[in-house]
């Protein structure tokens, strides 16, 4: 048999002579909690030398509200001793019960409102009828009337009772509370008695070594208390940082790593950076409303506007041809909530035209999507922009390959694709065990049409993921909403440390 521990031994002495004893017995006995005592007497079961029977009990207790009617009365018997003949409904209405009372009254049919005055009605009975003049509401009368409904409530108000449907109406107008009370009895097996009969040491333990005790020696004769190494730990809940938020803050130190700097700009943004200066056409269906979130507020466009304008009509001074027909100034200077960080990248480039830029953007975006296990109405998105002389599609693919690696996902591959801003484009997969291929963002070199305006004179790679994908997969989820959710268990269970980053 396992060792038992010194409060075990404690709590088998006394059920030696006890027996069977409630949990508040033992405790004023053993000095102690009955919390202890039971958590005692659970290890002791769990060995064989004791029981544990949990008694669950249910009693009724009083609110303040249902205090006050026991002394004066429900609200509706109050109310059915203030009506006499010719009582007017308005006198009614000054008593302090009327609002609850009268109500009740009428729910069970002992009054009804003739004109301006208030009448209590014919009680039908098995034997003939009864009118009501003189409410006597003593218990125990017949109750088939309409008159001892208000005593059987009365009754049920002095004397709840799990079985009388008339406690359950107290109970569901705040009046009466089911109070659940639990106890515990404790009792010694068969085995147990025997082992307390045998005798029990009952020396105190020692469970931690003193300065003193080692230096003097004195630990060599103490009663050491044993320990069971098999047995796990109990475990430790440290407070952390978010799962999602962990994820998010990874990708911004491996970007860090890679050289780049972090962009921030604010949720709104202006049309114009949002979507014109990244030559998307204002007839663009990413821009109808059931895509954005546009917003009242205008800002007035920046200088230079003109540029990006005609780029949109005409083609400006490049060899593109623009989209054509119409570019109204106030469908550009209209505001919004941003839908990507890109509107933040173009004008981190408006403002630095000569290389070389290595910058990156993570934030929340919005967008008019219908919520479900893999869409959100606001999410995060990773931008990042590269510009330099001489740098080529393959440095895309070369970068982009590298943050996956690092971000820990070996298989990477891309494919051909379309984006407005960017040309060529592609999207980029990632493989994962189980599942296949995912796909995790899109890339590609921005067009003319978007540089050319802004006096960029140089090659300006740009890719963007959602940052939400990357978390699902990492943390094996299968609904997106789960990463907002307040669950304890899954902020628990999911580990702190990160995996070692790879790269190539």
């Amino acid at each position: 048999m396992a060792e038992l521990t010194q409060n075990e031994k404690r709590l088998l002495a006394v059920l030696g002579k006890e027996e069977k004893a409630d949990a508040p017995h033992l405790a004023d006995l053993l000095d102690t909690t009955q919390e202890a005592v039971v958590q005692w007497a659970h290890l002791a079961g769990d060995k064989g030398l004791a029981t544990v029977e949990r008694i669950v009990s249910k009693e009724f207790v009083y609110t303040d509200e249902g205090k006050t009617y026991l002394k004066d009365g429900l609200p509706e018997t109050q109310l059915l001793r203030f009506i006499h003949p010719g009582t007017q409904l308005a006198d009614l209405q000054k008593h302090d019960a009327f609002k609850i009372g009268f109500g009740q009254l009428r729910k069970k049919g002992l009054v009804k409102v003739n004109g301006a005055l208030v009448e209590k009605v014919l009680s039908i009975t098995k034997e003939g009828t009864l009118r009501i003049e003189k409410p006597d509401l003593k218990l125990g009368e017949d109750n088939e009337t309409s008159g001892s409904s208000i005593k059987a409530d009365e009754f049920a108000l002095r004397n709840p009772s799990a079985n009388n449907s008339k406690t359950k109406d107290l109970i569901k107008r705040g009046i009466l509370q089911e109070s659940e009370t639990v106890r515990y009895v404790i009792a010694i097996t068969p085995e147990g008695f025997a082992l307390a009969k045998k005798g029990l040491d009952l020396r105190e333990e020692t469970g931690t070594l003193t300065r003193e005790q080692i230096l003097s020696g004195s630990w060599k004769t103490a009663n050491l208390r044993k320990y069971d190494v098999s047995k796990l730990p109990k475990k430790a809940y440290p407070g952390k940082i978010h799962p999602y938020q962990r994820i998010i803050a990874e990708m911004r130190e491996i970007l860090l790593e890679m050289g780049f700097e972090e962009l921030y700009g604010g949720i709104v943004q202006q049309s114009f950076w949002n979507f014109d200066a990244l030559f998307q056409p204002q007839d663009h269906p990413a821009r109808e409303m059931q895509d954005t979130f546009y917003l009242r507020e205008t800002l007035p466009l920046p200088p230079g506007y003109e540029k990006v304008k005609a780029m949109h009509i005409s083609g400006g001074d490049t060899s593109s041809t623009g989209w054509g027909g119409a570019w109204k100034e106030e469908k550009a200077e209209q505001c919004v909530l941003r839908t990507h960080t890109t509107s933040v990248s173009i004008q981190h480039l408006a403002r630095n035209p000569n290389p070389p830029v290595k910058a990156f953007c993570i934030g929340r975006v919005y967008r008019r999507e219908t919520i479900d296990t893999t869409h959100l109405a606001e999410f995060e998105q990773l931008e990042g922009i590269v510009m330099d002389e001489g740098v080529t599609f393959g440095n895309l693919l070369g970068i982009l390959r590298e943050f996956y690696h690092r971000m820990g996902f070996e298989g990477v591959r891309f494919k051909p694709s379309y984006y407005p801003y960017t040309e060529p484009s592609l999207d980029a997969e990632v493989y994962v065990e189980g599942i296949g291929w995912i796909e995790m963002g899109g890339a590609g070199v921005f067009r003319e049409e978007v540089t050319a305006p802004l006096g960029i004179n140089y090659p300006v790679l740009a890719w963007g993921l959602g940052v939400s994908r990357i978390a699902m997969l990492r943390l094996g989820l299968k609904d997106l909403r789960y990463l907002h959710k307040s669950d304890v268990a899954f902020l628990r269970e999911t580990p702190s440390l990160r995996q070692n980053k790879g790269g190539i």
